[in-house]
Parts: C-alpha cells; sequence; structure tokens
C-alpha cells in the first residue's frame, strides 16, 4: 500500500483522508463550503478524519457485516460526536464522499459514494473503474451559473448552496453527512482477488487527471502508478491546474499492488 496526500495550498487544512488495515482501504474526501465553521465547529477536515478513523476501526473488528452497513455505523457514529454542539442537519453541515476496498474470503469488495474513484486493475482486459456519477450530473445544470459568478463570491456559494441543497435526496446526489441510510445508495461490488493485480482510491482532486485534464487514460494512469507511485500523478495534476488557471483541489491517491499476494 503507498498513499500520497496532498492539500490544495499551503496553509490550507486537507480535508482528504486515507488509510489502511491489513484487510482493508479507506479513503474520505471531505466537503464543506464557506459558512461551514458557523454550523459545525469541529470543520470539515475533522469529519473527514473521524470517518476515516471509524471505518478502519470497524474494518478491522467486524468482518461479518457488509460494507454498506459498516459505512452507516460509521456515518452513525460520527453524527452522534458532534450531534449535540453542532447543526448535523443544516445543508452545509460538513460531508465526504467515500471509497472503500476490502480483501474477504478470496474477493476484494468495494464500495464507492460520491465523486471518489476506485480503479481495478484486472490480469486480463482494462481496468474496471467504479464511480458514481450523480452529483456530476447535477452538477451540470449549475455549471454555468458558477462559472458566471466570480469563485468565492457571495453568488458563486449561493449556488454552491443550492446545488449541495440536492445532497441525499431523492434524485439528487448522496454523501456521507448525517443520514446513516445514505450508505445504502453506495456503489458496492466484488470480484475475485485472483482476477486482479493492483486497486487505486483517488479523490476527486487527484482522479482529475482523467476525467477533467484528460491527461491519462486509467490504463495510463495504472502505468504511471506501477512506475512511479502516487505522487507523480499528483505531481501532474498540479501542473495541469497552473497551466489552466484552475483552482487546486485536496488531491489524495491510496494505491494497493500484490492483491494475489494479500
Amino acid at each position: 500500500m503507498t498513499m500520497t496526500s496532498t492539500a490544495a495550498r499551503t496553509g490550507h487544512a486537507n480535508e482528504d483522508f486515507t488509510g489502511a488495515v491489513p484487510t482493508a482501504a479507506v479513503l474520505i474526501d471531505g466537503a464543506g463550503i464557506s459558512g461551514t465553521e458557523s454550523i459545525c465547529r469541529h470543520g470539515v477536515a475533522w469529519y473527514a478524519s473521524r470517518l476515516g478513523g471509524s471505518l478502519l476501526s470497524l474494518l478491522s473488528l467486524v468482518r461479518d457485516r457488509s460494507l454498506s452497513a459498516l459505512l452507516a455505523e460509521a456515518i452513525e457514529q460520527v453524527t452522534d460526536d458532534h450531534r449535540d454542539t453542532c447543526d448535523v442537519a443544516d445543508p452545509i453541515s460538513p460531508s465526504a464522499t467515500v471509497a472503500i476496498l476490502r480483501l474477504s474470503d478470496g474477493l476484494i469488495e468495494h464500495l464507492v459514494l460520491g465523486d471518489s474513484v476506485l480503479v481495478l486493475d484486472r490480469a486480463d482486459g482494462a481496468p474496471l473503474v467504479v464511480s458514481d456519477p450523480r452529483e456530476v450530473i447535477i452538477s451540470r445544470s449549475y455549471r454555468s451559473a458558477l462559472e458566471a459568478a466570480a469563485e468565492g463570491s457571495d453568488e458563486y456559494h449561493r449556488v454552491l448552496r443550492d446545488l449541495r441543497a440536492n445532497r441525499n435526496q431523492p434524485g439528487g446526489f448522496w454523501v456521507a453527512k448525517d443520514d446513516p441510510r445514505a450508505a445504502d445508495e453506495a456503489i458496492t461490488g466484488s470480484c475475485p482477488i485472483s482476477e486482479l493485480t493492483g486497486a487505486v482510491l483517488l479523490s476527486n482532486g487527484a482522479s482529475r487527471i482523467v476525467d477533467r485534464f484528460r491527461l491519462a487514460d486509467w490504463p495510463g494512469v495504472m502505468a504511471v502508478l506501477a512506475s512511479s507511485g502516487p505522487a507523480e500523478i499528483i505531481h501532474r495534476v498540479r501542473q495541469a491546474e497552473a497551466r489552466h488557471a484552475v483552482a487546486a483541489d485536496d488531491a489524495t491517491i491510496a494505491h494497493c499492488t500484490d492483491l494475489g499476494g494479500a
């Protein structure tokens, strides 16, 4: 397991989290907008790390429950941790996307909730990309308004608030926040370990090497990871952000190899 995580800019709290235990890996991408601090005194980085820590603990101790059930329990644990001090139900309270990989009885199980990405590198055939497109689809109707507003302006944050009002709603998109039932909406699946050579979990700040900047396809990303590691992927993303004057995002990658040996 090789992991790399970098904040969007110096002095900015990294709102991503990644970690692993012998049988599982977790990646969390926290989300929040201006004003979140007035709703939750802990903040997005706290939420992401707390959710990731809860998941790793559950994955270590509980082997006979589904990934969705463990995510639901972790969401409930973190929500209970700050329910008495923060307005956890407010639409702009901290939330997060989630990617989980678990080894279990000869299988690789996976879960994706929100716009994090998980890629399974298959021994035969192209990589299998597991993603949850619902937020991207919903966001398209807000794109022109966001592009017309100055980033960071009151209007920009108003549009973001309207977009995020679609979170955890039928017909909208789903993320980890305060309602454990969101875990039931996660994209899940499994495949035999024998069919895979590796896997990678990416926050959307790292996956933009493919889905935003088109610098590589997924087989190309897996080749770079094998030769140079996760830091090289993030380095290329940062170069593209600078070249295109795109605001940087926290970027995190967890790369798992030698799955057959596991």
